[in-house]
C-alpha cells in the first residue's frame, strides 16, 4: 500500500471496534497543523480512519456521512459496516485515473457483530481484525500483532492503540501530537482524545 503521512489504527475487539490516529498535518517534513483530524464518525455504529491527503479525507467522511443517512432514511435500519466499505471501494475505483490520496480504515459494528475493513486509494477492499496504515503503520502492527487477541474488550483495545501511536510518534517525524480514539460498541460511538508529548 501507499505510504502517506500520519499513523492511523483500527482493531476489532469481542464487544466492538476501536479507530485511532495521531493529529499532526505535515507537508514533507514541515509541520503544517498539530490538531488535523483523521477519525471520523459517520453514525453511532459508523467510523473511518485515515492517513494521507487530508483534503482527501475530509471529502471522503463528508460524504460517506451523507450515504449513511440517506441509507438509514430509506431503509429504515441501520447500514451494514460491509455495504459502507463497498460503498466506498467503488467511489475509490472509480476515481483510480485521478485517485484520492489517502488510505483508509472502516470500523463498526451492525447485527452481525464488529467488523474492519482496510481500503488503499484504488478502492482494494480486505476484511481483517487489526490493521494500520500511513507513514507509521509498520511501528504500531508491530505492537498491535505482538499483543492483539480476539477476546479484548474495547477498554483493552482502546488501551492497545493508544500504545501503538505511542511507539510510532517516538519513530516517525510525520507522526505526533496527540492521539483521537473513536471507540465503537453496539449502543454507541464515543470519541477521546490523548495528550501525548511529542
Amino acid at each position: 500500500m501507499l505510504a502517506v503521512g500520519a499513523t492511523a489504527v483500527g482493531l476489532t475487539c469481542k464487544d466492538g471496534v476501536v479507530l485511532a490516529s495521531e493529529k499532526r498535518v505535515a507537508y514533507g517534513y514541515t509541520v503544517l497543523s498539530k490538531v488535523g483530524k483523521k477519525v471520523f464518525k459517520l453514525s453511532d455504529h459508523l467510523g473511518i480512519t485515515c492517513a494521507g491527503l487530508v483534503s482527501d479525507m475530509q471529502l471522503i467522511s463528508r460524504s460517506l456521512t451523507a450515504e449513511v443517512k440517506l441509507f438509514e432514511l430509506n431503509y429504515k435500519r441501520p447500514m451494514p459496516v460491509k455495504s459502507l466499505a463497498k460503498l466506498l471501494s467503488v467511489a475509490l475505483y472509480n476515481r483510480r485515473m485521478m485517485p484520492y490520496l489517502t488510505e483508509i480504515i472502516v470500523g463498526g459494528v451492525d447485527f452481525t457483530g464488529p467488523h474492519l475493513y482496510v481500503l488503499d486509494p484504488l478502492g482494494s477492499l480486505i476484511e481483517d481484525k487489526y490493521a494500520a496504515v500511513g507513514s507509521g503503520a509498520t511501528l504500531a502492527i508491530s505492537i498491535i500483532e505482538s499483543e492483539y487477541s480476539p477476546n479484548l474488550t474495547v477498554e483493552e483495545g482502546e488501551n492497545l492503540v493508544i500504545r501503538s501511536i505511542k511507539a510510532a510518534i517516538k519513530r516517525d517525524a510525520i507522526s505526533g501530537d496527540g492521539i483521537d480514539v473513536l471507540t465503537i460498541t453496539s449502543s454507541k460511538a464515543s470519541e477521546r482524545f490523548i495528550p501525548v508529548e511529542s
